[in-house]
């Protein structure tokens, strides 16, 4: 598939009062198939430099992220306004169940691009574990302006 899109992804993720951002900035695809839209990108550890691929598959009522390391193990985690689902998350330990409550959901992508807002917070055991924002920008990749 060819890298079309410039895919921007702002984290916010506040435990226990203290606040971290990060931020990415990548090339990757938006597509949309069977009424759904499709955003993949690779990500890489900064540490040991292996990748990952991300997908966020978009319905009309929930996002999924899905995203596959390379060292086989994944993450399957579902953002759906207003409801919880417990979910997978790889680490290379092992997999972790995470409770996944999605307070905040607005979609304004288009066929050309767009905005993406989530809004949810994580819980290990039923305890809080952290209050996150995840903002996703897409737009089509202009090389000239690379």
């Amino acid at each position: 598939m060819e890298e079309n899109y410039l895919i921007s992804i702002v984290n916010r993720q506040c435990v226990e009062g203290q606040v971290e951002e990060t931020a990415l900035t990548t090339t990757g695809t938006y597509t949309a198939r069977n009424g759904k839209r499709y955003i993949v990108y690779r990500e890489y550890d900064q540490d040991s430099q292996i990748s990952q691929t991300s997908t966020l598959k978009i319905d009309a009522n929930s996002v999924s992220l899905i995203r596959n390391h390379s060292d086989s193990y994944h993450t399957n985690l579902i953002l759906e306004n207003g409801k919880r689902h417990l979910c997978q998350y790889g680490t290379p330990y092992g997999d972790i169940t995470l409770g996944v409550f999605t307070t905040k959901l607005v979609d304004s992508l288009t066929d050309s691009g767009g905005d993406l807002t989530i809004e949810y917070l994580l819980d290990v055991n039923t305890s809080l574990s952290s209050v996150n924002q995840i903002t996703i920008s897409v737009r089509e990749n202009d090389p000239s302006q690379n």
